[in-house]
């Protein structure tokens, strides 16, 4: 028995829908979201869709997770639309992660609504002192990580209206991952770009530093077959 957690994560579903990508790029190398029927540019931004809504009760029926006819490949935000539609719809949480400098903050700010919790920590630290973004003084750790863990558990706990909420962050490690996405029942995004990008963005030494720690420490997802 698997859960929607582990679903996500699974070898099955990933492979499914890099297959259905394939399937579904058309003669010019377009892939259409099948809901506004405009080009998913980004991989970030390609979200497999069941018609039939994915539960706990049934992701185990595999007529409904796993059938190419109940999935459809439309972008992130259209992916919201949909179900912001429904009252009952149930808050999600995505944990967004990348190398600094990959573009995970624009991605967000780019999808997310005015209800939607962004949780991102080097916004934090940029509210609670004066630094530029990435230099964070080691007398205000307790603070900022004090504010990050609030934040943490209002969304464990779901406290509060929101419909999404974000999580930003490098995240270099899949077992800081995992135990994030189990913790909170998240689905993570990740912004991938690669090393050279990342560094021709960097605005200093500082930053370019960052950029190569996150690479000399990033481990990729771990599978998690459906059995």
């Amino acid at each position: 028995m698997i859960t929607l957690a582990s679903f996500y994560k699974s070898d099955r579903w990933r492979d499914l829908l890099a297959q259905l990508k394939i399937e579904r790029t058309d003669e010019n190398g377009d892939l259409l979201c099948e809901h506004c029927g405009k080009p998913i540019t980004r991989a970030a931004d390609c979200i497999g869709h069941h018609k039939v809504e994915l539960t706990e009760a049934n992701v185990n029926d595999y007529e409904i997770s796993l059938n190419p006819s109940n999935i459809a490949l439309i972008h992130f935000r259209c992916h919201n639309v949909i179900h912001q539609r429904f009252e009952g719809f149930r808050q999600q949480v995505f944990l967004v992660y990348g190398s600094p400098c990959s573009g995970k903050t624009t991605w967000v700010r780019e999808n997310a609504n005015a209800d939607d919790l962004i949780l991102d920590i080097d916004a934090i630290w940029e509210c609670v002192c004066t630094s530029d973004r990435y230099h964070k003084p080691n007398r205000l750790k307790a603070n900022v990580f004090g504010i990050r863990d609030c934040i943490l558990d209002q969304i464990k706990t779901r406290q509060g209206r929101w419909r999404n909420a974000y999580i930003v962050g490098g995240y270099p490690l899949a077992s800081e991952r995992e135990r994030l996405c189990d913790l909170l029942g998240a689905r993570e995004v990740f912004i991938e770009a690669d090393k050279e990008t990342c560094l021709a963005r960097a605005e200093n030494e500082a930053w370019k530093g960052y950029v190569c720690d996150w690479f000399d420490s990033f481990t990729p997802p771990h599978p998690s077959p459906i059995s």
